[in-house]
């Protein structure tokens, strides 16, 4: 169990506040201000930005064709290091997904 102390987020009206968060089981239990759990670990995030995911709608994965670059798994692995939930693929593979039977191969 973890508590992430004083960070920001948005609420539900688009306006930034500091707020604790609890994290039981690998996931949200509780957003508030001050919350107190004996047993969780403290992890203090003042003046940090919380949020649940970004996305990335140009991302170069260069797979097929140009795997020396840059592959799905490496690209997606460093993508979710930094926080990235969803990316969004150009097409610049060779060869280029430019019919549903390439696209879909």
């Amino acid at each position: 169990m973890y508590i992430l102390k004083n960070g920001k987020i948005l609420d539900e009206n688009g306006k930034l506040i500091t707020r604790d968060i609890l994290i039981s089981d690998d996931k949200i239990a509780k957003i508030a201000e001050n919350i107190h759990e004996e047993s969780a670990k403290v992890i203090d995030v003042s003046g940090k930005f919380i949020s649940p995911g970004l996305i990335d709608v140009h991302v170069h994965l260069r797979e097929p064709g140009g795997e020396h670059k840059e592959t799905i798994e490496t690209g997606t692995k460093a993508a979710a290091k930094g926080g990235y939930t969803t990316v969004c693929s150009m097409p610049n593979t060779k060869p280029v997904p430019d019919t549903p039977e390439k696209w879909m191969h």
